[in-house]
């Protein structure tokens, strides 16, 4: 029977008093156990909380005390069905329970024999089994246990299991003693089973095992294991100890040292020093490789006389080690609205910039260990990539250094010299890294279209293959310091005027973003916010005092500067502002009266021809109308890498001087552009019937053509001339003018065909500067207007062509194209 010793209160305890009854005898409840493992004849402590756990153990404790210790397969599942226990457990008798305030069951339970589950009675509330005992068995030669190989099994665990007690602070000594004094090799195995930490599925499977001889033979097993890894930790735990006991031993002697050189007025200079890069170097959080190699040199400086020249090299080699940020960094400023005002407030437009610096932020906010991004801004001079390196520097928090690759022709540049030469010291990289003072700032190498190997191989794009790559730069390797340095948290922007001098490898590092140029509009609302307040504040004037109308800044922008950026305007608003400046002063020296301030001055259009004259552009629209205005002339759309212009193409015809007709190409043509105007050439030729029927068969025959482009000094080159070549053909020999206001670009074919172009945002921009207003391109190139700001497209017309005979139709066949009111 079931005695209650005290009233089973919330904390109080419950003792089972009484008898249990012996045997086995189903069904019986299944209480499921998570990572432990029942043993025969133990007690084992458990701990119950699941809902149905409880109501079993209630269930129990009102009938004979007796339920069912099964380990769970998955520890994970915490309401495992019949398929989520194993087979083989434990009858158990529960000796106390204590009920926790928080609704747990604490429970002592008392292991008794090892039965195996044979058929489920029930699985609601909880589990219920009908089971069969599995006694042990000691094989066919003495019941009592008297095999030798049982005997000499029994031995071995025992002085195994000692060995082990004595290594592990967790087991007593008692329990050393105990399993020395136990005869039976059942109760030895169980015994040592419920007191060594070994995994769950050892455990299970000693459980399991009813061959007394194989389930001692399986421990000896698990133990010379676990002895083994005791050992080896022992001997870890000992070389470790050994090594502080040395670290320790001669920081007290070097301790002891420098007090006896002090009391006896001994200070030598180079021990000072000396310590003091000691005390540098213990200081930094320096990598293993790096500080192995750093305590390595400092042990050949403590050697090495102060007069030899090696002296010197060593120290400044410990001096770079201790100078570079190996681990200080700046937090990254993750705010995306405040990003966004600061690269607003520096820098009009550029929105694609603006949102790929706003997406790598986004992105760091996510996962803050990802790598750093390798931007390329590729775009004419004085459109502002490198002061926008500035503002994404500024508007992340991070430190900026700027490197520029103009002019570097070597690859020790970017790496360094090897410390066997004389002046050794490391490449342009890690100087900069040393520079920011931090190991994640914002690097920007500037021109790096302009870098420039010597001979083959070896060259410093070579070296920036490493430097770029994300895949590599995280052990970048100096060739002064000769240790791996981490770059991977630096974030790289390059700038380029062009990336056809970029090899290709190089260029595939690189996230290209371009940017075109501004239109005059957005020209007119930069010197209003940033150049002409910049200008001011340069020469010393304030804004209340001189200010500049819409109409003199558009005067600046289209009469004395025709560039793809705004640095010519910013020089030129700076002339003006400088003429004013002169004048301010000029006026308070002239006066007797102390000076006073100045009244306010708007420059305006006659202002600034007043200050500047005759602009350099003034009437060079007229003037380009009027050079076309005869047969034989058209005009096209170039890019170069400072941007986009307009292209004269001049066609002219005399009789043949010979016996063959020739043809003339003038105007430092490159070889691509020499074979346009062969092949435009020989469309017209062909074709001649359809373009012009008024004109001879032999014609081509009984004359030299002369294809000229103006502005002879300039090289020029590329297929996108060809629809202009051949226009430029057309119109001289059918004698009608190309129409006015009108431009083209475009390559075509033998057949006919007009194929796309590049740099067709470029090109428009050069349109509106040149006060063109159609333009003829290829219809494949219709997806690039998307590019071109809004307020241009609507002050261009576009004519996207597929063949030659519509770009004819549209330049010589009388569209109503010209200029607008």
């Amino acid at each position: 029977m079931i005695e209650i010793v005290s009233d089973p209160g919330a904390g109080q305890v419950v003792e089972i008093q009484g008898e249990g009854e012996s045997g086995v005898r189903g069904p019986l409840p299944v209480l499921p156990l998570r990572d432990v493992v029942p043993v025969p004849d133990t007690m084992l402590p458990l701990a119950v909380g699941q809902e149905r756990s409880v109501r079993l153990v209630d269930d129990v404790l009102a009938g004979d005390r007796r339920l069912v210790l099964v380990t769970s397969r998955d520890a994970a599942v915490e309401a495992p069905g019949p398929e989520g226990i194993h087979e083989v457990g434990v009858v158990g008798h529960i000796v106390r329970m204590l009920k926790v305030p928080d609704g747990t069951l604490r429970l002592l339970v008392q292991g008794t024999q090892r039965v195996r589950l044979t058929r489920f009675t029930k699985t609601e509330p909880y589990l219920v089994a009908e089971i069969e005992e599995l006694p042990d068995q000691l094989g066919p030669e003495g019941e009592d246990g008297s095999s030798p190989e049982l005997v000499a099994l029994h031995r071995s665990v025992q002085e195994t299991f000692s060995k082990i007690v004595e290594a592990v602070p967790y087991l007593p000594e008692e329990l050393q003693i105990a399993v020395a004094n136990i005869d039976d090799p059942v109760a030895l195995s169980q015994l040592i089973t419920g007191s060594l930490r070994i995994g769950t599925d050892d455990k299970q499977e000693l459980l399991e095992q009813v061959d007394v001889q194989a389930r001692l033979r399986r421990l000896m097993a698990i133990l010379a294991r676990e002895l083994e890894v005791i050992s080896i930790g022992s001997e870890i735990q000992s070389q470790v100890q050994s090594e502080l006991d040395k670290g320790q031993r001669e920081y007290v002697l070097r301790q002891q040292l420098k007090a006896i050189r002090e009391e006896l007025g001994e200070e030598d200079p180079l021990e000072a020093e000396l310590a003091e890069l000691r005390e540098q170097l213990d200081a930094l959080d320096l990598p293993e490789v790096v500080a192995t190699q750093a305590d390595r040199e400092l042990h050949r400086l403590e050697s090495i006389p102060q007069a030899s020249a090696e002296h010197g090299v060593v120290r400044t080699y410990l001096e770079w080690i201790v100078s570079l940020p190996w681990n200080d960094r700046t937090r990254d400023d993750l705010d995306l609205h405040r990003a966004r005002e600061i690269l607003d407030a520096d820098h009009h437009g550029l929105e694609d910039i603006k949102d790929r610096i706003l997406e790598f932020l986004a992105v760091r906010q996510l996962k803050p260990d990802a790598r750093g991004s390798i931007l390329c801004l590729v775009g004419p001079p004085g459109v502002g990539k490198t002061s926008l390196g500035k503002s994404i520097a500024r508007a992340m928090g991070r430190n900026f250094e700027r490197i520029s690759a103009g002019g570097v022709r070597d690859e020790a540049e970017i790496r360094g010299h090897r410390r066997t030469y004389i002046g050794a010291m490391p490449g342009t990289i890690i100087r900069a890294m040393r520079d920011s003072g931090s190991s994640n700032p914002l690097l920007m190498i500037d021109e790096i279209d302009k870098m420039g190997s010597v001979g083959s191989g070896g060259g410093p794009e070579s070296a920036m293959l490493e430097v770029l790559d994300p895949e590599q730069n995280d052990t970048f390797r100096d060739h002064y310091l000769d240790v791996p340095f981490d770059l991977s948290r630096v974030m790289f922007v390059t700038t380029a005027n062009t990336l056809d001098t970029i090899p290709g490898p190089l260029r595939d590092r690189m996230e290209i973003i371009r940017l075109a140029g501004y239109t005059a509009q957005e020209k007119l609302e930069i010197a209003k916010r940033y150049l002409v307040p910049r200008q001011l504040e340069r020469h010393g004037l304030r804004r209340s005092w001189v200010g500049f109308g819409d109409p003199a800044l558009r005067t600046l922008i289209e009469d004395y500067t025709r560039e793809s950026g705004v640095r010519n305007l910013e020089r030129e608003i700076g002339r003006v502002v400088r003429k004013i400046a002169r004048e301010i002063v000029e006026q308070e020296q002239d006066d007797d009266a102390p000076p006073a301030k100045p009244k306010r001055l708007t420059v305006s259009q006659a202002r600034v021809e007043e200050l500047l004259g005759r602009g350099t552009w003034a009437g060079a629209d007229e003037a380009l109308r009027r050079r076309t205005r005869r047969a034989g002339v058209a005009t096209g759309l170039a890019w170069t890498p400072v941007g986009g212009d307009v292209l004269v193409v001049e066609a002219a015809a005399m009789p043949k001087s010979g016996s063959q007709p020739t043809l003339t190409t003038t105007g430092q043509l490159g070889d691509v552009m020499q074979e346009s105007v062969r092949a435009a050439l020989t469309w017209v030729r062909g074709n001649l019937a359809g373009v012009a029927p008024e004109v001879a068969q032999d014609w081509f025959s009984q004359h030299d053509l002369h294809v000229h482009v103006p502005a002879g000094a300039t090289p020029k080159d590329g297929p996108s001339a060809d629809i202009t070549i051949a226009t430029a053909i057309v119109s001289l020999l059918t004698g009608r003018e190309v129409a006015q206001h009108v431009a083209m670009t475009g390559e075509i074919t033998l057949t006919g065909e007009v194929l796309p172009i590049g740099g067709l945002k470029e090109k428009a921009l050069a349109a509106q500067r040149n006060g063109v207003r159609c333009v003829i391109a290829p219809r494949e190139n219709e997806r690039d207007q998307e590019d071109i700001p809004e307020p241009l497209r609507s002050r261009i017309d576009f004519v996207w062509v597929d063949r030659v005979e519509q770009v004819l139709e549209a330049a010589l066949g009388g569209l109503p194209v010209g200029p607008r009111g």
